[in-house]
């Protein structure tokens, strides 16, 4: 899977250090599931995507639907065995809960991903 970071399209600044891309079948698939959780920092992003469960899942997270580098919705605290969706949404980002408030993200929220380095913390 590739590795980006997401950052604030305005000002630059880094709002998740490492997400993965979730690209092919299988990871799409299986996405969290069976995980106890996420490393601080990390996330996980789901192109051509405008709906989430959270089936067999273990733990809530943080749900950000993106479209035209901007945040659509975000959906706090998205407990296990629920469904999440955004009519017109290109893609998820799904994260640690209680990410996105402590980034500040809401709709509207500028964003980009860049390519991840290893020198990038």
């Amino acid at each position: 899977m590739r590795k980006y970071r997401l950052v604030e399209a305005v000002t630059g600044r880094c709002l998740l250090p490492q997400v993965l891309a979730a690209e092919r079948f299988l990871p799409r698939l299986l996405g969290l599931m069976g995980k106890r959780g996420l490393e601080p920092g990390t996330g996980l992003f789901f192109p051509q995507c405008s709906s989430i469960h959270m089936l067999f899942m273990r733990f809530p997270i943080d749900a950000v639907y993106v479209a035209g580098g901007e945040v659509k919705k975000v959906v706090h605290r998205l407990k296990p065995w629920r469904i999440s969706w955004c009519p017109g949404a290109e893609g998820a980002i799904e994260a640690a809960a209680g990410w996105a408030e402590q980034a500040g993200l809401s709709a509207g929220t500028r964003i980009r991903f860049e390519q991840w380095a290893e020198a990038q913390p």
